[in-house]
């Protein structure tokens, strides 16, 4: 038998949640009410209370949201709906859900009615910045019209300037892959470069944006995948990754939801830079918590994260 056991928190382990214990509790008790279809009030009510708690915290919010449109199935939302009518949650959870399932092949969701639920959603509660972000994630699967994006992005960032989750829905719009190109999410890294904090929620949306490029590049070929490297040494790349390695992982620096998502981003992209002491430390700041991407970009995610993993934590 061992002497030393690794603590059962420094387990390699997927956890939708990340962090947030209270979120994992009521995302199991969720889950439970699925797998038997249903939903209880008292099941409701907790859902209330989650989204309710966070008060203005925004980025919360939408995490919690998140989760929870994944972890409540096709029906759940539904009900909650119906249940509470006039409830922000209960609507921008339907909404949410509707856009999991409008991305799945052959789905028949109607995103007309999507955008009906965050228009109501919005009326209800104006400070929020969800809704809008919800409608940018429609424009995103519709393909629609960059004149639409200008004035949902108005609306965003008079509520909440740094979201991360709108910031991640405008660079996934404005890439190449989608309704844009590379000189449009150049620009939008240009216009937050200098004037986002460092520790803000929307952080890491140039290291997403470079792990994106480098898999674009891969997936490419030929010359192009060959060159991919290339990226990580480029000034505006290898200013990024020092800033970033340089603080994300101190204990406390990044505090928003998502913070042990955008350290698993920030290990990948040192381990692709080959910079793997630096990956050994922000390897250890998520303290076993495997996100999905961008470890599924090189294989089964869970499987990809372990093998760093526990190479960085060997010698700790």
């Amino acid at each position: 038998m061992p002497v030393f056991r690794r603590r059962k928190d420094n387990v390699p382990r997927m956890a939708p949640e990340l962090d947030d214990v209270t979120l994992g509790r009521t995302r199991k008790r969720v889950e439970t009410a699925w797998s038997r279809g249903s939903l209880d009030t008292a099941v409701m009510a907790t859902m209330g209370q989650l989204l309710d708690e966070v008060g203005e915290d925004w980025d919360r919010r939408a995490h919690r949201l998140a989760v929870l449109a994944a972890s409540a199935g096709r029906g759940l939302p539904g009900i909650w709906r119906r249940h509470s009518p006039r409830d922000p949650g209960a609507l921008l959870l339907h909404a949410w859900s509707d856009l999991l399932r409008a991305r799945e092949p052959g789905s028949a969701v109607d995103l007309a009615e999507t955008r009906e639920t965050c228009r109501i959603a919005a009326d209800l509660a104006p400070a929020d910045p969800t809704p809008w972000t919800l409608q940018l994630a429609v424009l995103r699967l519709e393909r629609r019209p960059s004149q639409e994006l200008s004035a949902i992005w108005r609306e965003i960032k008079a509520r909440d300037p740094w979201n991360r989750e709108a910031h991640l829905q405008a660079l996934g719009y404005l890439s190449p892959d989608e309704c844009g190109s590379s000189a449009l999410v150049l620009d939008l890294l240009d216009g937050v470069r200098n004037s986002m904090p460092p520790d803000a929620p929307a952080a890491g949306l140039e290291l997403t944006a470079l792990v994106r490029a480098h898999q674009r590049a891969v997936a490419t070929g030929g010359l192009s995948a060959l060159g991919a490297g290339e990226i990580w040494r480029r000034p505006d790349a290898a200013r990024a990754l020092d800033q970033a390695a340089r603080y994300w992982p101190a204990p406390g620096y990044l505090h928003h939801a998502q913070a042990m998502a955008d350290l698993n981003v920030l290990a990948y992209a040192l381990i692709k830079s080959a910079r793997m002491a630096e990956a050994a430390i922000a390897l250890r700041a998520t303290k076993g918590i495997a996100t999905p991407w961008p470890w599924s970009l090189d294989g089964e995610p869970l499987e990809r994260f372990t093998h760093h993993f526990e190479r960085a934590t060997a010698d700790s």
